[in-house]
This record gives structure tokens, C-alpha cells and sequence, in this order.
């Protein structure tokens, strides 16, 4: 300043326009100075650090690229330059000062933003993360630090210590509370899901209240996103899933087996015992050859030994149809390709019904894949549909129209010929 002034003063220039010229030049000198400034550390040295950062592959050094940590840095130079330029202006020193401090506060407070941004993406690079989530707590730690840097930044402009407002911050404890009750919730909420390890990124969760069926993809402070099957998303409070009850699919995807429990329902009336035409027939059958010779063998040797008379096929024990058609269900199962044999293999019968009499098919695929799970599972029922007459079974199904119709045909035909009789 001193030689700006002394270099005017050369020229017998008027006392009062030197006064502004100096100040002009000043202003114009410490601007190109931060441009200068600002130029060489985001051109040279910002450069410079992005080339050694990508030569030697730093993962981390990747992240702080994307999320521009030096970039937004840089921007802390020309606000220093600034302030010590400040005494320059005895008049306005203490306000371009002030402005200064606060413009750094500012950018401090964006940088150590983009920094914990870059704790979270480093985090989420590893296995962890998938079940121990750390956003909820960046995101407190945001809220904690821009709370503070608001606090600093007011008692810059003020002129006071943070103490002082930190000092009535208890009275103002009542507000915030209302004010961050959701965010409150939600850590409380992300802690207890996270220690006990209720859901994680990925899980296929279902939550009928809220109309979610589908995958976490993401789990934050205050909400859990589901992706449902339709590739809409759905938005759950994090406290939700501590509240209310939802299902979570996670320990089906782990354990290598997905279920099918679904049954077929014979007509009552298609229920017979065996004549030795149909056991001869069902000896033919590849899966029923050693059961029939075996349980045959085993049922005559019964009826030998407790002296049954085989001339009423109600006495002693023989063979249904229903029976031998579980046994080749049974068989069926353990021959296919696409069940776990290692986990639970059951045929059974449940209680009758109006709908008939089912019969459950108990198994597990030994894929969890929804595609392939669909698809095994129509292939045994399609299998099981088309092969049920060949065991003298009906397969119960309420009357349709078709139905009705060919009654009445037949009611028809019959009268027509009494009548063409008579």
C-alpha cells in the first residue's frame, strides 16, 4: 500500500483522487494476486496430485478425486490471501477479516463434507458394509459438525465467542428435538438394526404395510429404500423396521434352497385299491419298479402271517393308487435334477377337505434364483398334472361352464332318444 501511495504521488496527482486511485490499484493487485493464487493451485499443484494419485492407483486417492476434496481445498487459498490483506484497510479490516474467516468456515465445513462422503464410499468398497451400514452415523456427523460450523460462523459475524451461544444451546435442546426428532429416531433405529444385524444392503425384505417387496439398496439415517419387483422404490422409516414386523428373505438366499410347498387336490370318488392289472401296469414304471416288488412283498408276507382272506379286498392290506402315486412322487423328487437332496423331501397327505383330498409336495430347489425356482416348480406340477390318470386319479376342479353344458347335451340326447323309443 505504502508503495502504490509513493508511486501515485509521483504524478501530482489531486489529494483525494490519489486517495481512491491507490485504493483501486489495491484492490485490483490483491485480486490477481488470488487469481494467480487460485490459478497455480488448481492447475500446478491440484494436477500434479491427481497424476501421482493416478499413476500408483490409490483406491481411496480415486474416491478423493471424484468427490473433488482438493478442488474444494483450493478454495481456502485466495480467502487467506485476503485476510492478510486486510490490514491494508484500517476502516474495513475488522469486515474483511470477518468475511474472510467465515468464507473459510464455509468451505471448511463443505470439505470436511466431502471427506466423510469419501469415509463412506472407501467404506462401502469393503464386504462389511453390506451388513455394518455407516451412513446413518456420516450423516449424524454431518448434522453434528454443520450445527457447530453454523454456531462458529455466527459468533464470527457477531463478534462474540462460540461459547456464548453454545452456552443457551440447553434451552434450545426442547427445539432441536422436535426439529431432528426423525433423525433421532433414525439412529436409534440404525444402531439397533446394524449391532443385530437385521437387514442389510441387498436383503429381499417384505413389509406388506408399506407396500415393499423387494431389495434394499440403500439404508440412510431416516429411510430404508426397497426396490420392489416392479423396479418401483419404496421409502420405509428406518424405525419402522424396529416398530413393526417385517420378513426377511436373507436366510433363504443363504442357505442354497428355496421351498416349494404347494399340493394337488384328488376327487374323493377316484381313491381305489389296487387290482393286479394296475400293480402289473405300475411295474413298468421305471421310479415304481422297486417299491411295488418290495411293498408287495411286504404286504403278502402280512397277510400270510395274520391268515387274511384276500377274497374281500377289505380285509389285510393292499395297495391304493393314491398310495403308490406318492411313492412316485416321492422318487419322482429325489430323481430331479433341479431339488436339493439334502434338504427336507416329503410327499404328504393333509387333511380333506371340500376341495378334495390334497396331496403336498414338500421340497426345496437347489437354486434360490427366482427364474429357476419358477421354473422347477412348473415342471413337477406339469409332470404331476399330465402323469395323476395314469394312476386312476381325478384331479378336483370346481364345474365350469364347459362342464355344465355337457350335462345338459347329455340330458338332452338321452331324452331325444326316449323319445324317438317311445
Amino acid at each position: 500500500m505504502d508503495f502504490i501511495n509513493n508511486w501515485i504521488s509521483g504524478y501530482d496527482i489531486n489529494p483525494p483522487l490519489d486517495k481512491y486511485l491507490s485504493v483501486t490499484l489495491t484492490i485490483i493487485f490483491v485480486t490477481v494476486v488470488c487469481v494467480i493464487a487460485n490459478f497455480i493451485t488448481k492447475q500446478i499443484v491440484i494436477r500434479i496430485i491427481t497424476r501421482i494419485l493416478k499413476r500408483h492407483n490409490y483406491k481411496w486417492g480415486n474416491i478423493l478425486l471424484e468427490r473433488k476434496v482438493f478442488r474444494k481445498l483450493s478454495h481456502i487459498v485466495p480467502a487467506i490471501i485476503i485476510f492478510r490483506f486486510a490490514v491494508t484497510y484500517p476502516s474495513y479490516q475488522d469486515l474483511i477479516e470477518k468475511a474472510a474467516i467465515t468464507y473459510v468456515i464455509i468451505v471448511s465445513l463443505s470439505v470436511i463434507n466431502s471427506l466423510l462422503n469419501v469415509i463412506n464410499d472407501i467404506y462401502q468398497t469393503y464386504e462389511i458394509s453390506k451388513s455394518r451400514p455407516i451412513k446413518g452415523y456420516i450423516q449424524v456427523a454431518k448434522i453434528v459438525i454443520l450445527t457447530f460450523g453454523v454456531i462458529l460462523v455466527i459468533a464470527t459475524l457477531i463478534g462474540e465467542s462460540p461459547l456464548i451461544l453454545l452456552s443457551g444451546f440447553g434451552a434450545l435442546s426442547a427445539v432441536f428435538m422436535l426439529v431432528f426428532k426423525d433423525s433421532i429416531l433414525g439412529l436409534v433405529a440404525g444402531v439397533q438394526l446394524s449391532s443385530n444385524d437385521m437387514v442389510r444392503v441387498g436383503d429381499w425384505i417384505e413389509m406388506p404395510k408399506y407396500g415393499a417387496d423387494g431389495d434394499i439398496i440403500d439404508i440412510s439415517l431416516n429411510t430404508v429404500k426397497v426396490q420392489n419387483w416392479d423396479k418401483t422404490i419404496t421409502t420405509i422409516p428406518s424405525y419402522a423396521l424396529i416398530s413393526d414386523s417385517f420378513k426377511n428373505w436373507r436366510g433363504m438366499q443363504t442357505s442354497g434352497g428355496r421351498r416349494i410347498k404347494r399340493a394337488l387336490f384328488f376327487d374323493t370318488t377316484s381313491i381305489q385299491f389296487c387290482s393286479e392289472e394296475m400293480i402289473e401296469r405300475f411295474k413298468h414304471i421305471q421310479l415304481l419298479t422297486d417299491y411295488i416288488n418290495e411293498r408287495g412283498k411286504e404286504i403278502e408276507a402280512f397277510n400270510k402271517r395274520m391268515h387274511i382272506n384276500r377274497e374281500n379286498p377289505v380285509n389285510g392290506r393292499a395297495l391304493t393308487n393314491i398310495g403308490v402315486f406318492r411313492a412316485y412322487v416321492t422318487n419322482y423328487l429325489k430323481h430331479h435334477s433341479g431339488i436339493n437332496q439334502d434338504m427336507t423331501l416329503m410327499v404328504r397327505q393333509l387333511a380333506p377337505t371340500e376341495n378334495g383330498i390334497p396331496l403336498e409336495v414338500y421340497a426345496f430347489t437347489n437354486d434360490v434364483n427366482w427364474s429357476f425356482y419358477e421354473s422347477v416348480q412348473s415342471d413337477i406340477f406339469d409332470h404331476l398334472f399330465a402323469v395323476a390318470p395314469e394312476f386312476g386319479l381325478r384331479i378336483f376342479q370346481n364345474p365350469t361352464g364347459n362342464d355344465l353344458k355337457g350335462v345338459v347335451e347329455r340330458i338332452t340326447h338321452k331324452n331325444e332318444l326316449r323319445k324317438q323309443e317311445d
